[in-house]
C-alpha cells in the first residue's frame, strides 16, 4: 500500500490530504487534516519616538528582535506539526500562497529521508478543501 501526502499551506492553516493508494481493482482511501498554526499576529510594539518639530506626526518604532524570533519558533512548531503528521508518506506534494511552501519545503529539507520524499512544490491560491483534495489526486495521478 502506497501513502500519497498533498499539503496547502499558508502561514495560519494547512490542509493535509492523505491518499491510501490499494491494489487497482479496489478503491483509494483519503483523509483530509486540518492543522491550524496558533500563530498570533503581528502586534503594535510599545515605544517608539517622535520629532520635536511634529509632536502628533508619525512614530519611529524600533524592530523587536524577540518578536520575530518568537513567530518564527511558532511557524517551526507548526511546520513540525505537519511533517508528524506525514512522517509515514511515500510521496509529498507541497503547495499554497506566499511564503509558507517555502518555508516547509527547508524544513522537510533538514530531513534527509523526508526531502526524498518531496515530489514537488508548486504555486496556488486559497482553495477549498475539495479542491485541495482534487489537486493533490490530480497531482499524484499524473506521476504514475
Amino acid at each position: 500500500m502506497k501513502k500519497y501526502v498533498g499539503v496547502w499551506v499558508d502561514h495560519r492553516q494547512a490542509y493535509v490530504v492523505s491518499i491510501l493508494k490499494d491494489q487497482p481493482a479496489e478503491e483509494d482511501k483519503e483523509m483530509i487534516e486540518r492543522i491550524e498554526s496558533d500563530m498570533e499576529r503581528r502586534v503594535r510594539l510599545s515605544g517608539g519616538t517622535r520629532t520635536r518639530k511634529t509632536p502628533y506626526g508619525p512614530q519611529d518604532i524600533a524592530v523587536d528582535g524577540r518578536q520575530e524570533t518568537r513567530i518564527q519558533r511558532q511557524l517551526n512548531g507548526f511546520y513540525r506539526q505537519i511533517i508528524e503528521r506525514m512522517a509515514d508518506a511515500d510521496r509529498i506534494l507541497v503547495f499554497g500562497p506566499g511564503e509558507a511552501k517555502i518555508e516547509l519545503k527547508k524544513e522537510i529539507g533538514k530531513s534527509r529521508r523526508m526531502a526524498q520524499k518531496l515530489s514537488g512544490v508548486e504555486t496556488a491560491d486559497k482553495m477549498t478543501v475539495k479542491q485541495v483534495a482534487a489537486r493533490t489526486r490530480k497531482f499524484f495521478e499524473s506521476l504514475s
